[in-house]
């Protein structure tokens, strides 16, 4: 594009490409950083709001009389905006059994103040479920196996961050289902012919042994690998 100049230069600056380049890169990058200090994350000096939202969960076990009730109340950060996340804030268990009261309150203060600390709190997770009671573990519905009350506690909490998006859900896909599915069938049919026409008790095999990823006793030689028909975990990968 042509300009006539008609006024007196009293100056002049030669364009740099690569300058301008670099200084809106510079630009753009503290803007970047300016706005990522507005994002709020988990810190134990995040202040409780007047409500939060939550989920209970219902817990029996053949252990106890009662029934515990497990309630996770979680607080919703940068709401409203594409940052927006939803974060365990506090744990609360109750239940008619007072014989683990102490406990009980104990371990849900630890877990409450881990989960107003902010950052990975998924660990606990794992923590919890590897907790083993010495007088022995019980099997749930479906033959999930529990190695105590604080595992089953453990379960809760997974299931709960599942939920809200912290943890993957390692979902089976239809094909898998439907592989696992036809093997189950395979597998019943060969017992209930080897028990005389006596049907199986359960969802699954009575010769199935405890999976150790997903803890169900589901675990069974199959085509000559030993595979979880409820997880699909195998040993030949």
């Amino acid at each position: 594009m042509v300009r006539k100049i008609e006024g007196k230069i009293a100056s002049f600056k030669v364009f740099d490409a690569e300058a301008e380049k670099s200084r809106l890169a510079t630009k753009n990058e503290n803007e970047e950083q300016k706005r990522l200090a507005e994002i709020v994350h988990m810190h134990e000096s995040v202040q409780r709001p007047e409500m939060l939202v939550g989920s209970t969960y219902k817990v029996k076990t053949p252990v106890t009389e009662h029934a515990m009730y497990i309630t996770i109340n979680d607080i919703i950060l940068n709401e409203g905006t594409e940052h927006e996340k939803r974060r365990p804030f506090e744990v609360f268990i109750n239940s008619k059994n007072m014989d683990n009261f102490q406990w009980v309150v104990a371990l849900t203060r630890l877990i409450s103040a881990v989960f107003r600390k902010g950052g990975d709190t998924t660990f606990m997770v794992e923590e919890l479920k590897a907790v083993f009671d010495p007088k022995g573990g019980y099997f749930k519905p479906g033959g999930v196996f529990m190695p105590s009350i604080v595992a089953e506690i453990g379960h809760a909490i997974e299931r709960h961050m599942q939920m809200i998006g912290m943890m993957s859900t390692d979902k089976l896909d239809d094909n898998q289902k439907e592989y696992l599915a036809k093997k189950k069938a395979e597998i019943e049919a060969k017992q209930e012919i080897e028990n005389g026409g006596a049907k199986q008790i359960g969802d699954f095999p009575e010769s199935a042994s405890v999976c150790s990823k997903c803890s169900t006793k589901a675990l069974v030689l199959m085509d000559g690998c030993m595979t979880c028909l409820s997880c699909g975990d195998s040993k030949c990968g």
